[in-house]
């Protein structure tokens, strides 16, 4: 049967992840990242085509699809935000930095875009960042220490540049494990 959305170079990708695990149901989290990478989201018809080159059921699909915060069900942003709604973050001004972001973008928490297509707001548990909250992700960067200032900031850099200079890395290496 021939794919619906995903193309060779997906299907290509995803056989080629095959060698390195004990069977194909375990290729299963990779070959989402690669369907998502390929659509910008998880459409149903990306989550059937990958059942069909993994040779699991649609539902066996979907349970870790739906499972798993980093895949996207509805399309997002260019600049897909995760706001981090744990305790920690809360305690430092979370909610009234979200307010801000919210009202700055126009838009709600999940499953609406910006009218240009940029951003999209998405919660989630947490971030492992505690101790430098409030903070969010946006794509892979993470954002620490945030203010309705650094925020303004960092959605500018965005939309002129691609990037923010306030990024501090895509994943932090406790200082202890570094020496």
């Amino acid at each position: 049967m021939a794919l619906q959305v995903l193309s060779q170079q997906a299907k290509a990708a995803i056989e080629a992840e095959f060698p390195k695990y004990p069977d194909r149901r375990s290729v299963l989290l990779p070959a989402l990242w690669i369907a998502q990478r390929e659509v910008g989201w998880l459409p149903e018809t990306a989550m059937l085509d990958v059942a069909q080159i993994l040779n699991l059921s649609p539902v066996q699909v979907s349970d870790v699809a739906t499972f798993y915060s980093m895949y996207h069900l509805k399309p997002v942003g260019k600049y897909h935000i995760q706001f981090c709604k744990t305790l920690s973050c809360a305690l430092v001004g979370a909610d009234a930095l979200l307010a801000h972001i919210k009202t700055r973008l126009g838009i709600a928490v999940g499953g609406e875009l910006t009218p240009d297509g940029l951003f999209s707001i998405g919660l989630v548990e947490c971030l492992a960042g505690c101790g430098s909250g409030p903070m969010m992700q946006i794509n892979s960067d993470y954002y620490e220490y945030l203010t309705p200032q650094k925020v303004d900031q960092i959605f500018d850099d965005l939309k002129v540049f691609g990037q923010s200079a306030l990024a501090s890395r895509p994943y932090r290496i406790p200082l202890a494990m570094v020496s």
